[in-house]
């Protein structure tokens, strides 16, 4: 339920700004399309009143009042007042009604702020939004509070001064990012081994905050007695002013107002003062008692702003694994005893906010719209009550609810919360709680089930311990007595008719069949036949709002049969491929019980069935022309995990589709329908014996499935990589790389072993082309299984550490990790040195556990659990010097997978033996949540389908769809979601490339959520010759690769280009000639990568006079360009040109050095050099 509209955000939390329109858009025709045209119309009218000076505001005709009120609450000019209602022609309009709706509105109009009176609620609230202002963020701030900055300041702003050079914006006397306008530093200059952490994120130029006030706290006389509440008194606030007035407040309904007498430890006199005014806004008041809080004030709101668009909030939060260096400075936290901090009385209740959400109409497309916004909102505030609630949980300060210490549940802030231990059977109780959330994404996203519910979800990671937070589900507690709110449906529900039940059944039927699950029937631990529509482990209830819920959804998806003991044991029953099991060693045994299939897996499964079919099936009918069985068609329905196909006709048609459907392992023998049992190779579920032949195929298929990804995705992978379309930087990129073509990382170690062999026949037949790219890949992979690895020994390593040891204990490990030889320093060793400087005997050992840990011992136990996947290492040398992996670029991933937040400054990770952190450089463990994702479902749509426009050529087309699908994502969330970030990128790119430089200008400051982003920017804005900020996003994509991965990557030498072309003197030749290394180790020397980068360098040495470089990289450009386009290619006559000119200008220069000598080669240069730019 949205806030009361004049009370403001919650404190420490902006308002989000509405989203604004940049585009006159178009819809296409679908159904249910409404005139965005008409809802893009935008008013501007004027504000007044509530003791501001009138200024303009432009709202949006779909905007509610109270988005309007928001939006003002959020303006300089009213920031922090609060509780405010707007009106119109002396009526006060209603927040919940649109502003095109309203009547006598018009452009022009003049509405007028009005102070409400407060609650206590509403004036805590106007407080927080006070302390907001005076603790206006510092630079580091962001990074103090773990939120990733944003650096768009950093890049757009100008740097130079008067005199030209540019402005220091290191701390202290560190390396600055860009050094001048011209040359970039050396650590970013090809080849270079230095990789310093101060650059990553610059100082920022916002001046230090003026200070307002003292202190600022509640009263010692609070709570009001009880014949002051009946007179209006919430609150009694103590203020000590910078002249050192102290001063007591009381806040009334009407506002604040000064007390008749200070207070001090006996007496106390709540009146108010004869000269003080009564004012609605706290700071009025200030400003009337403290001539210095009025000119602080002032300087406060002033001060430097962010920009708008780096102001922005995201929807989730975003980890910086770096902290401000200046964390050792004790903060002083003037406002920690005012109380507006504290957690509300009454925890709200998730479950139903999120269910009122979705049960939101979803007739038009502006009730859409409106559910798409409700639940990403809800899902954003819930996902930061989980981040809380697992700090507050782990640091000891909630008692556990139930008595079971192995597995304790807590409840705090309307979650609960638990580690979700599993049964020994599983083992793996992190398994269950991210398959868990997984199955509910799945029935969640399942369109058109508005009648089955499922609980919020998280799973959050913090200090080693995985805990899964749900909202409390209605009625669960009175299910037994209650058979209105019990259990409906599972395995243990008994036998049992009822309107309800049968509903329940209705809605599960069609969640299993948008799931591919197929219906199945198993017995009971009572020996009852049960039939199921998902696994044995889900339960379906009624709860007491009515709404049908399914709960322990972590089995949904069927098991992976490579990994299943079950599978292992039936092996003279094997629909395993031919010597699949000898080839490659599956099925094999895994440390937990919970490996199941990727949903992405089962639709390219389904995918692969169905063209096997229709093969079969032309064979069988002896019909080449695929025309010619198209036109018996009778039906065809392809959905997201079903396909259909009915065929009727003769005799002989009707049996090869039988035959087929049959051959591919079809459930029917007269339509082609794949589902899947998610209980079969499941322990301890038995199934009747009548249901043997349905067993049998579901045996067979889950065989085929797991076998398919052995020898179908992960080769196809393999190639797609080769082939470069693929550019992961990181273990995270390559997670979802992989995750795209179905593939689990459990095989990670099968994707390096595809990339050896293909190394191995790279080596063999002297092919450097695939050896290279897959070298990359290789070391990203071989990463991310170390970095996984180290995770799960860090998490067992730090639960049995003490808070008061943590930061010791977390640096002690990550120093074994990075450094070959530590060795940690003894107590005893230090104390037996002391004692014989002071002639005595050595005293007892207090060494801790932790500390006992050495670099060997770590990476034993890392190896240890890595010999299954094909891996193996001695040491973070053996990763360098073996593999090419970048210390640094370990230490980053480690952080990000654990929470784990440094001190920014530069370390030194080459050290053999010394330690290269200490327990002052950890800063914080921040919890790391994995949750559901809302999609925002038309614009996703509208996305879709430009994308397919696009690779229909169709651009034109595909332009106004983007335009559709930006305004759609804007209308729902912000700028930085993820999927409208993308949309913004697509749509530049094609701006670009309809020749839009102000759209592209316009477009590429919104978005900066990749490396690869920075690249495209720096092309797209080329548009409008904006040098200087093109030279800096170029810059900033190459600090980030070679922190992230290294300069052994393609997108380096797509950046090194663009540099060569930015650049001036020397600096230009570096990259071009190192992008003309990578280029050719990457692609081969017969690339058009390859050739543009010997064009580029034949241009360069060209202007330099170098015309025999010149000609010889232009003899290679048009070798290469005239054996992949041919001679009549318009790129192979222009380089034919161009080694022409440079040709002749080489014999005019030389004929002209013997003819005047030597001092005419300048003037030949530029003579040539005129000729290159025209």
């Amino acid at each position: 339920q949205a806030p009361p509209p004049h009370q403001g955000p919650p404190p420490h939390q902006a308002p989000p700004p509405p989203v604004r329109n940049w585009y006159d858009t178009s819809p296409t025709t679908a159904k249910n399309s409404i005139d965005l045209k008409k809802d893009e119309d935008t008013f501007s009218v004027k504000i007044q009143g509530a003791g501001v000076e009138q200024f303009e505001l432009q709202v949006h005709g779909f905007w509610l009042v109270q988005d309007a009120i928001m939006t003002l609450l959020s303006r300089d000019e009213v920031f922090p007042r609060s509780n405010l209602s707007l009106s119109l022609a002396g009526a006060t309009l209603d927040p919940l009604s649109q502003m095109q709706s309203l009547k006598g509105f018009k452009p022009g109009s003049i509405l007028r702020l009005t102070e409400e009176p407060y609650t206590a609620h509403s004036a805590r609230l106007h407080l927080a939004r006070v302390l907001e202002l005076l603790r206006t963020s510092a630079p580091q701030d962001t990074l103090r509070e773990g939120r990733s900055p944003s650096i768009l300041d950093t890049i757009t702003q100008n740097t130079t001064l008067q005199n030209g050079k540019n402005l220091k914006r290191s701390l202290s006397n560190t390396k600055t990012e860009v050094t001048n306008q011209d040359n970039s530093p050396e650590y970013l200059l090809p080849g270079s081994h230095e990789r310093p952490l101060m650059a990553l994120l610059p100082n920022s130029s916002q001046p230090e905050t003026p200070s307002c006030v003292r202190d600022l706290s509640l009263s010692c006389w609070n709570p009001p007695p009880g014949h002051r509440k009946m007179q209006g008194d919430f609150l009694y606030i103590t203020v000590v002013t910078t002249e050192g007035r102290r001063c007591d407040i009381t806040s009334c309904p009407k506002g604040f107002f000064l007390n008749r007498y200070q207070s001090t430890e006996e007496v106390f006199d709540p009146r108010p003062a004869q000269s003080a005014p009564v004012s609605h806004c706290f700071t009025d008041l200030l400003c009337h008692l403290s001539p210095a809080f009025k000119q602080s004030f002032i300087l406060l709101k002033n001060k430097f702003h962010l920009p708008p668009l780096e102001a922005l909030p995201t929807p989730y939060h975003t980890l910086s694994w770096l902290g401000p260096p200046c964390s050792s400075r004790v903060h002083k936290n003037t406002f920690s005893r005012l109380g507006v901090d504290e957690q509300p009385a009454q925890a709200p209740d998730w479950n139903e906010e999120l269910q009122a959400a979705r049960d939101l109409p979803q007739g038009s497309l502006e009730e859409r719209l409106q559910r798409d916004k409700a639940l990403l909102q809800v899902n954003s505030a819930f996902v930061r009550a989980v981040t809380q609630g697992a700090e507050n949980v782990i640091d000891g300060f909630v008692e556990p609810v139930n008595g079971n210490p192995e597995d304790p549940a807590f409840l705090w802030g309307g979650l609960f919360m638990s580690q979700g231990a599993a049964s020994d059977v599983f083992g793996g109780e992190r398994a269950a709680q991210r398959l868990e959330l997984k199955g509910v994404q799945a029935y969640s996203d399942i369109e058109g089930s508005q009648g089955l519910h499922t609980l919020p979800t998280a799973v959050v990671d913090y200090r080693g311990v995985r805990l899964s937070a749900q909202g409390l589900a209605p009625g669960i507690e009175g299910s037994e007595q209650d058979q209105e709110a019990g259990l409906l449906y599972g395995v243990n529900a008994g036998p049992q008719e009822s309107p309800q039940r049968r509903c329940l059944l209705e809605h599960l039927a069609q969640a299993a069949k948008a799931l591919s699950i197929q219906r199945h029937v198993v017995v009971s631990p009572k020996g009852n036949v049960v039939p199921l529509f998902t696994s044995i482990d889900a339960q379906g209830l009624v709860g007491a709002d009515r709404r049908f819920y399914v709960l322990d959804v972590f089995r949904s998806f069927p098991a992976d049969a490579n990994f299943c003991p079950e599978a292992l044991k039936e092996m003279e029953a094997t629909f395993w491929p031919d010597n699949y099991c000898s080839d490659t060693g599956f099925p094999k045994s895994f440390p937990h019980g919970l490996c199941r299939l990727r949903p992405e897996l089962l639709q390219a499964f389904i995918q692969h069935n169905w063209m096997k079919m229709e093969a079969l099936k032309s064979v069988r009918q002896q019909v080449r022309d695929p025309k010619h069985y198209c036109s018996n068609i009778f039906c065809l329905e392809i959905k997201a995990y079903n396909f259909f196909f009915l065929m009727v006709g003769d005799s002989r048609s009707t049996s090869a589709v039988r035959e087929a459907c049959k051959e591919v392992g079809s459930i029917s023998l007269i339509i082609f329908e794949m589902r899947f049992n998610p209980n079969i190779y499941s322990p301890g579920v038995k199934f009747p014996r009548t249901e043997n032949e349905s067993t049998n195929l579901q045996r067979r298929l889950l065989q085929e499935a797991a076998a398919f990804i052995i020898t179908h995705q992960i080769p196809a992978f393999v190639d797609y990589c080769l082939e470069n379309n693929e550019g992961p930087v990181d273990g995270a990129s390559l997670k979802k790389a992989l995750h795209h073509k179905g593939i689990n990382l459990r095989y990670l170690g099968h994707v390096i072993l595809h990339f050896m062999c293909v190394n191995f026949r790279c080596s063999t037949f002297q092919s450097t082309i695939s050896l290279f790219i897959c070298v990359y890949h290789q070391r990203i992979a071989i990463g991310e299984i170390f970095m996984r690895s180290t995770k799960r020994i860090f998490n067992n390593f730090v639960q049995g550490v003490d808070v008061s040891s943590l930061s010791a204990a977390v640096s002690h490990f990550l120093c074994c990790l990075l450094v070959p030889h530590y060795m940690p320093p003894s107590i005893a060793d230090d104390m037996k040195k002391k004692s014989r400087r002071r002639g005595r005997g050595a005293g007892p050992s207090e060494s801790t556990p932790w500390s006992t840990l050495t670099a060997a011992e770590l990476w034993n136990m890392v190896t240890e659990s890595l010999i299954r996947l094909i891996c193996y290492s001695t040491g973070p040398n053996h990763l360098v010097e073996q593999y090419g992996l970048q210390k640094l670029s370990l230490l980053r991933e480690f952080c990000l997978k654990t929470g784990i937040q440094l001190r920014l400054k530069d370390y030194f990770l080459d050290n053999q033996n010394k330690a290269p952190l200490n327990p002052e450089d950890i800063l914080n463990i921040f919890p790391v949540v994995k949750h559901l994702h809302m999609p925002i479902v038309d614009a996703s749509k509208a996305f879709r389908t430009a994308q397919i426009s696009l690779q229909k050529g169709l651009l034109d087309q595909a332009y106004e769809q983007l335009k559709e699908a930006t305004y759609l994502y804007g209308r729902v969330c912000d700028d930085l979601h993820p999927d409208a970030c993308y949309c913004h990128s697509v749509l530049a790119r094609v701006a670009f490339l309809k020749g839009k430089s102000a759209e592209v200008c316009a477009l590429s400051t919104q978005h900066y959520p990749a490396i690869c982003e920075y690249f495209y920017t720096c092309c797209k804005i080329t548009l409008g010759l904006f040098n200087v900020y093109m030279l800096k996003c170029l810059l900033r994509a190459r600090l980030l690769m070679l922190t992230v991965h290294g300069e052994d990557h393609p997108y380096t030498a797509a950046l090194d280009s663009c540099l060569g072309l930015v650049m001036t003197g020397s600096q230009s030749e570096q990259y071009l000639k190192n992008a003309l290394k990578l280029n050719t180790s990457f692609f081969g020397a017969t690339n058009l990568h390859t050739a543009l980068s010997q064009h580029l360098l034949a241009q360069l040495m060209c202007s330099k006079g170098d015309y025999r470089s010149a000609m010889a990289h232009e003899k290679e450009a048009l070798s290469a360009f005239n054996s992949m386009f041919g001679e009549d290619h318009a790129q192979t006559r222009c380089s034919t040109e161009f080694l022409s000119t440079i040709t002749k200008q080489a014999v005019r220069v030389e004929r002209s050095m013997r003819q005047a000598g030597p001092e005419c080669i300048e003037q030949t240069v530029e003579v040539h050099f005129t000729i290159i730019c025209n």
